[in-house]
């Protein structure tokens, strides 16, 4: 088998988990499996390496900020190429341009492109165990770009899919998906299996277990995932295209909150046809997306709209809205950063009575008020107060769960 294999930078953080990690590999090359290996900078670095360049300069470009951040995964794929070799064991580090990863040149944020996977192949066929930097590619000019905060499992995957690999294992702290964060809610239940879909919104709606560009990717290309633990041999989580082994009864899936949720309203747009195309449009072009949207009537014959963004991109939209204001688009520019969205998801959702009300039912039993709410077909989200977002999270998952 061709085994694609990530590991986090928890499970790399000092010279003990290096060699717990190394010994891991060489077991499943030892089995006769080929073996890629994608890793993370050891643990807090790339926030180190940030507080680092912010000691420099404060409003540092984002192409030397990729260049400095990219040293992280450098430092990991050569510690645990020795790490191997002091086993025994043939391996091979690769970075991203020795890897054939071809991105795009959004510094800081960029997307894979192509892998050119000759490299691979190559080390493979002499049975060496390859080990390449994760969250780094290399754009047209040649220059080193990182692919986003969590970026490796997307590199992981897209490997998986350009090798045609059995299977891409992604290791972390937990030892697979479950219902809601078990480091914080000690009820929650892992699952044997769970759907792309299902696992793309948990991920994008706060679940931090995986990255939600990997999962995207992994269901467009059919890549066979697996989420298990580092720290334990315990049996992990597969991510299939229909799930339900094991599960099959359960209509929801998971509880998320996200907590880096901003929300904004405009108020007294002009009731004209493209209003909303030129807010949207201009929010798009600076690369910040929209999640929940509510348009209403307002006064005098005019609309509001209300919706949200992540919290990081605040200041930057409120720059970019603030031109409309000031050219009569709309009135009023209001925002609120104290709230949190809290989600529930489940294929099985669409088909079974009353998820929503029970949904609803468990934030009024401990008071909590509900702002403004989206749905899907697999998927319910509501805004609430940051303030009870844990304690919102604890009531909805005892509803579904009973824990």
């Amino acid at each position: 088998m061709l085994i694609v294999k990530k590991f986090g930078g928890s499970s790399v953080a000092n010279a003990e988990k290096i060699r717990n990690v190394a010994e891991r590999i060489a077991e499943c090359y030892d089995a006769g499996n080929k073996v890629v290996v994608v890793l993370s900078a050891p643990g807090d670095m790339t926030d180190d390496l940030v507080a680092r360049a912010k000691e420099i300069n404060d409003a540092a470009s984002k192409r030397e900020l990729d260049m400095l951040l990219a040293t992280g995964e450098q430092q990991s794929v050569a510690l645990m190429a020795m790490a191997l070799h002091k086993l025994g064991k043939p391996a091979i580090s690769l970075i991203a341009m020795q890897a054939g990863i071809q991105s795009s040149s959004n510094y800081s944020n960029a997307r894979i492109k192509n892998i050119d996977a000759d490299r691979i192949q190559t080390e493979l066929e002499k049975r060496n165990i390859v080990i390449i930097a994760g969250f780094q590619g290399i754009n047209r000019f040649g220059d080193l770009t990182t692919l986003g905060r969590g970026a490796s499992d997307t590199t992981a995957v897209a490997i998986a899919a350009a090798l045609h690999a059995d299977l891409c294992e992604i290791y972390t702290d937990v030892d697979g998906i479950y219902t809601t964060d078990p480091r914080k809610h000690d009820g929650a239940r892992k699952l044997e299996t769970i759907t792309y879909d299902e696992m793309l919104e948990l991920a994008s709606l706060g679940a931090q277990v995986l990255h939600n560009r990997s999962v995207e990717l992994a269901k467009k290309y059919g890549v066979r995932m697996v989420v298990r633990s580092s720290l334990s041999r315990n049996e992990g989580t597969l991510i299939t295209e229909k799930g339900g082994i094991g599960m099959e009864s359960m209509f929801v899936s998971g509880v998320a909150i996200d907590s880096n949720v901003s929300r904004i309203s405009l108020v007294g747009i002009k009731d004209v046809p493209g209003a909303a195309f030129k807010i949207f449009t201009a929010l798009a072009k600076n690369k910040i997306s929209v999640d929940i949207i509510l348009q209403s009537i307002g006064r005098d014959g005019t609309k509001d709209i209300t919706f949200t963004i992540a919290a990081s991109d605040l200041d930057e939209a409120l720059k970019v809205l603030e031109k409309g204001r000031s050219e009569g688009a709309y009135m009023q520019i209001c925002h609120d950063e104290d709230i949190a969205k809290l989600s529930i998801v489940g294929a099985g959702m669409e088909s079974n009575f009353g998820v929503a009300a029970a949904f609803f039912e468990a934030l009024y039993q401990v008071n909590i008020n509900i702002n403004m709410i989206s749905t899907s077909e697999i998927k319910i989200s509501v805004l609430i107060p940051k303030v009870d977002a844990e304690r919102g999270r604890r009531a909805v998952h005892q509803k579904f769960f009973g824990e």
